[in-house]
């Protein structure tokens, strides 16, 4: 029915937890808006006023207790690290977070080029992670983010 569609648009859910030695927590959905993805989130245990890598890694894998299990950012097209929005990047590439006074990071993006459920693009079963230091958008391939904060699988919601 018309105007129905985003009551059963495809969605995914992040819980991330601190890695070892870290503090930092939270949640991140990921709904399908068309050919545009939604995120919506909070994010808390940052430092006041900081900002952070933030992206979809290949494997949803948090075991290792550093993050590093989650392996490299997703990409699946094989192409240079930059911003979420700019001409080339990472399938994972997602725009940097920001921690308010209270270090608490408020989401709520509109993205395309990443989906929930489908396609060679699809995001569910992969890593999120929240890096320590800003991204530069230009180091390669990581954007010298530097250590992993948090991890979460991305699952889809729903199901099971």
């Amino acid at each position: 029915m018309p105007g129905h569609g985003a009551m059963h648009a495809p969605s995914a859910t992040a819980r991330l937890e601190p890695t070892r030695g870290n503090q930092v927590s939270g949640s991140v959905r990921f709904t399908q808006m068309g050919e545009q993805l939604q995120l919506r989130g909070d994010i808390k245990g940052l430092a006041p006023h900081s900002e952070h890598g933030f992206h979809v890694h290949e494997k949803g894998d948090c075991s290792s207790g550093d993050g590093n299990s989650a392996g490299g950012h997703f990409n699946p097209h094989n192409t240079r690290h930059g911003m979420a929005m700019g001409a080339e990047h990472h399938t994972g590439d997602l725009p940097s977070i920001r921690a308010n006074a209270q270090g608490v990071a408020h989401i709520d993006v509109k993205i395309t080029g990443v989906r929930v459920g489908s396609g060679m693009d699809d995001i569910v079963g992969r890593g999120l992670i929240v890096h320590r230091d800003p991204d530069d958008f230009m180091t390669q391939p990581t954007g010298d983010a530097g250590p992993r904060l948090a991890c979460g699988v991305i699952r889809r919601d729903g199901l099971g």
